[in-house]
């Protein structure tokens, strides 16, 4: 009898743990889904010969921006090169991605909106 109080406990827990997982995944991908994916071009002289610590407070400083401007915008990543930032994000419009650069100080130089994702894949007949 202990056996099987402890497998339903254990099956609850399962259950619930695995309705939460379900609720997240679905907002987020009906978040994703209302947002679009966006190439930002940053002319920063210099920006390559930053340090690991100059890199990080500036990260730090976009997150809190970006914590600060709600759901409607997400930081996927950034590629350094030795004069400019090349960021992609997932934004609700061009507008917010203009508000976070002022908010935080970075420069925006432009704005292009990514109209698929190719690679090797694509030889395959994908694209994302």
């Amino acid at each position: 009898m202990k056996i099987v109080k402890t497998l339903t406990i254990i099956l609850v827990f399962f259950t619930v743990g695995f309705a939460f997982a379900q609720q997240g995944n679905n907002s987020k991908n009906s978040k994703s889904e209302t947002m679009k994916t966006f190439l930002i071009e940053r002319d920063m002289p210099g920006v390559g010969q930053l340090s690991l610590g100059d890199l990080q407070g500036a990260s730090q400083k976009s997150c809190n921006v970006l914590k600060d401007l709600g759901n409607g915008i997400e930081w996927l990543n950034s590629y350094v090169v030795d004069d400019k930032l090349f960021c992609v994000y997932k934004a609700e419009s061009k507008e917010i991605i203009k508000e976070h650069a002022e908010k935080g100080g970075f420069p925006c130089n432009k704005i292009m909106e990514v109209k698929a994702n190719i690679g090797p894949f694509t030889a395959n007949g994908k694209v994302y």
